[in-house]
């Protein structure tokens, strides 16, 4: 994939991240600097005075940043955990009720719920930038984190045309390929490719550092590699994981379906032959699309009758959005 097809684009108008760990404070580390106003707020003294010495426009303060917000008519970008949406979004509601939201949450459908919930009148659509490391707060922050990074933007049937482009235009205007999809089939998806990895490589990890000092000497590269989202700080582990509790259930069971078959073929047979060569198969499968150039999505022009229903078709061809 190259970094060229996914060039930043420009995006309008004023853009507020309420929260500025890894991928808030990259957000607004790669926003800076370009056409339009982006400022920030976090809770934490330290990561806004950090912020504030490396040139950025941020505050402790959530209400004046939220009125700053309304006032400037921002995009207000969620950017925090998504155990902090109860308290969060009634000031939105309050401060900044006319203001486009969005996230970076990394679940969908529990957001659009806690919206509903504390926020029913907020215009909204969700997003997700499929980017990030096992570190985390400012001083893990990247302002390249985002380029060619696939970023997921709720398409529902309802979604308002013009609020979904200028949510799109702030992901692009970052080097971010945009995925259009439906908040289920998003949290299904990233259930099965991120969530549940997190689980395997905390089993992984607690099964190499229970055998012995030994084993760990001896670790290398696929323990490196298997374990290294385990290094995430637990409590954001668990904020992200427990969000997307019911669809991560369905793809943990399929996993333990899959090693306890695994297990009893090789007591009964001597093999794992089964389990090895689907995953061999399924892990090539993925190098063939991650490291190709993405097709665009064409033929589609927001606002039209059917735009969302046709951008999540082309979306499950592996297509992505790049007006």
């Amino acid at each position: 994939m190259t970094a060229a097809s996914a060039s930043p684009r420009p995006a309008s108008g004023p853009i507020c991240v309420l929260g500025l760990g890894l991928i808030g404070g990259s957000l607004i580390r790669a926003l800076d600097g370009g056409d339009h106003p982006v400022f920030g707020y976090n809770r934490s003294a330290e990561t806004v005075e950090a912020a504030a010495a490396a040139g950025h426009d941020a505050s402790t303060d959530l209400v004046s940043t939220l009125e700053r917000a309304a006032a400037d008519d921002a995009l207000v970008v969620l950017a925090t955990p998504a155990t902090t949406l109860d308290d969060l979004l009634p000031e939105i509601a309050a401060h900044a009720p006319n203001c486009l939201l969005t996230d970076v949450i990394s679940v969908k459908q529990a957001v659009a719920a806690a919206v509903s919930r504390h926020a029913p009148g907020l215009r909204y659509v969700g997003g997700h930038p499929m980017a990030g490391t096992s570190q985390s707060g400012w001083a893990a922050t990247d302002p390249d984190l985002f380029r060619s990074a696939m970023w997921m933007v709720s398409t529902e049937d309802d979604t308002d045309p013009t609020d979904w482009s200028v949510v799109a235009a702030m992901a692009r205007s970052v080097g971010a390929f945009v995925v259009p999809a439906a908040a289920d089939a998003h949290d299904r998806a990233v259930a099965a490719i991120s969530h549940l990895p997190h689980l395997t490589a905390a089993a992984t990890a607690a099964v190499g550092a229970g055998e012995s000092d030994l084993a760990l000497r001896l670790a290398a590269g696929s323990f490196r590699d298997g374990t290294r989202v385990a290094g995430t700080a637990p409590t954001l582990q668990r904020a992200m994981l427990e969000a997307n509790g019911i669809a991560l259930l369905n793809v943990l069971s399929e996993t333990i379906d899959r090693l306890l078959a695994a297990r009893d073929e090789l007591r009964e047979h001597g093999t794992v032959e089964i389990l090895v060569d689907d995953g061999h198969r399924s892990r090539l499968a993925y190098e063939k699309i991650a490291d190709a150039d993405p097709a665009p999505i064409t033929g589609v022009r927001i606002g039209d009758p059917g735009w969302a229903q046709e951008l999540r078709r082309q979306a499950h061809q592996g297509r992505v959005w790049l007006d």
